[in-house]
């Protein structure tokens, strides 16, 4: 599986009332768990930038990937930014090859 981050930006309307937050989180999370079995979340942070999450996934593939951005974004309270990432270990086994 393929790593990806993915970096998410709240809508001010999203943020008016604290619970309508943690509201939103658990609807987008069912709905991940229905349409993206194959994505599999490793970790998820709170930011303090411009960003207001960073989400760590392994996905199959960019499909996959993509359509998990797709749901995020689908809410209507979101704006994200999906970025692959190769592990440090698989990315010196790169280096080594052409050498």
């Amino acid at each position: 599986m393929a790593t990806y981050v993915m970096l998410t930006k709240l809508s001010p309307e999203a943020v008016k009332d604290p619970h309508s937050i943690e509201e939103l989180g658990r609807e987008v999370v069912e709905k991940l768990k229905s349409k993206c079995p194959q994505v599999k979340w490793l970790a998820s942070y709170s930011l303090l930038g411009p960003y207001d999450y960073l989400d760590i996934l392994e996905a199959p593939d960019e499909r996959s990937a993509s359509q998990a951005a797709l749901i995020v974004r689908s809410f209507g309270h979101a704006t994200t930014e999906t970025w692959s990432a190769i592990p440090w270990d698989r990315f010196l086994g790169l280096v080594r090859e052409i050498a």
